[in-house]
């Protein structure tokens, strides 16, 4: 993950009244983190005091923090191979209630892929997730048909989250896993993860006939970015995950501190709840990322 330039963001942040961040550097490490007990009952009234981060094994200092809903930049890559012709009105209906439940002020934007990779909003950059009647019209271009370019939808995905105005981004992935058409490889993808700080949520539909899927990628790119993979078996999970994924993103906390070093080198994170928490809470953020020069 590259550390998140800040520099423009601020004043519009601050014209929303959202949370700024501050730190004597002008980039900060920024981090969603989920925290949870089982069954996945969300924990987000923890203090700030509570979170200890650690970068390469050495603590640092806390320059940002909140545990408020702030409004995310968030792209839907949606896969429209011939194969998911059968699911494509589920995965529209998923996909719509994704919007509803996420905050109102969200950036959504809307890509699809088959044998390339085509961005379904040519005519405007995001879509706030308030206007679900504009999001559901985007999601009606859909348009199943040839082979899957996941690897090249991830690559376009990840760089269109850079246009976003939000600190924290998300992309969320409808997919079976297969790739049989990018000029991309999955260790291309994952390295321009982890120069990313946006959490990749997984939902794989797919039977045990598809001859194209692949939950272990579909596993790689939730842990690699501190996202979380779905497996639903019919229409009713898919709704489910769907709500689960925007439950999450808005329950998080934002973690903001400034590299101790721009080596050019991957640094792993580890944000641990401290002291331990009787409830046995599970932290989850991603492993870690690339600090500039």
């Amino acid at each position: 993950m590259r550390p998140v330039l800040l520099a423009a963001a601020l004043a519009a942040s601050a014209a929303a009244q959202e949370p700024t961040f501050h730190s004597s550097s002008s980039e900060l490490v920024v981090l969603p983190v989920v925290v949870s007990v089982k069954h996945g009952t969300y924990v987000s009234d923890l203090p700030r005091d509570r979170f200890a981060v650690f970068d390469n094994g050495v603590r640092v200092p806390i320059d940002f923090f909140t545990n408020e809903d702030t409004p995310v930049t968030i792209g839907v890559v949606i896969d429209a191979s011939g194969s998911m012709a059968p699911k494509i009105g589920e995965v529209v209906a998923g996909a719509v209630s994704f919007a509803r439940l996420s905050n109102p002020d969200d950036e959504l934007f809307a890509i699809q892929f088959n044998d390339d990779v085509r961005d379904l909003m040519p005519d405007r950059r995001f879509i706030p997730a308030s206007d679900e009647t504009a999001f559901a019209a985007t999601l009606a271009r859909l348009h199943t048909e040839g082979r899957t370019a996941l690897y090249d939808a991830l690559i376009a995905a990840l760089g269109r989250l850079d246009e976003g105005a939000r600190p924290r981004k998300a992309l969320v992935l409808i997919s079976d896993g297969g790739d049989n058409a990018s000029r991309a490889t999955l260790d291309e993808v994952l390295a321009r993860a982890r120069r990313s700080n946006a959490a990749i949520y997984t939902i794989g539909l797919f039977d045990d006939l598809d001859p194209d899927r692949n939950p272990k990628v579909l596993k790689q790119l939730a842990d690699t970015t501190g996202g979380e993979r779905f497996l639903p078996e019919s229409a009713g999970p898919l709704l489910t995950a769907c709500a689960h994924i925007a439950r999450e993103i808005r329950s998080g906390y934002t973690i903001g501190y400034a590299p101790p070093a721009r080596d050019g080198s991957f640094h792993r994170i580890r944000v641990l709840v401290d002291p331990p928490d009787p409830r046995r809470l599970e932290v989850r953020t991603r492993p870690g990322y690339f600090a500039g020069r």
